[in-house]
């Protein structure tokens, strides 16, 4: 399994923007990539320019294979235009214990 912690500051002005670049792009993961077990995105309360999304993926495969999609590769080109690319975080996570229920709205 593969688990990941994705966390970018949207530029000012473009912070509804970005939310809805990402929301079409966790739509289409959805629809598009069975191996994309998670794809789960929020916004942090006290700053919310500041986009978190929780990825989780079946495996190696699967996440190589996100990766290499048509609609990941729209998101890097729009990616710079909504968000400071200085103030962006990925961090690969080891799964221990836990448990999703049902469908996040």
């Amino acid at each position: 399994m593969v688990c990941l912690i994705f966390r970018a500051k949207a530029k000012p002005g473009k912070e509804d923007e970005a939310v809805k670049a990402m929301t079409k792009m966790a739509e289409t993961v959805q629809a598009q990539e069975p191996g994309a077990l998670a794809y789960v995105l929020h916004r942090l309360q006290e700053d919310p320019s500041t986009i978190v999304l929780y990825e989780q993926y079946a495996d190696d495969a699967a996440f190589q294979g996100h990766t290499g999609t048509s609609h990941m590769g729209e998101m890097r080109s729009a990616f710079a235009d909504l968000f400071d690319t200085t103030q962006v975080k990925v961090e690969r996570l080891e799964h221990v214990a836990g448990f999703t229920r049902g469908e996040p709205s």
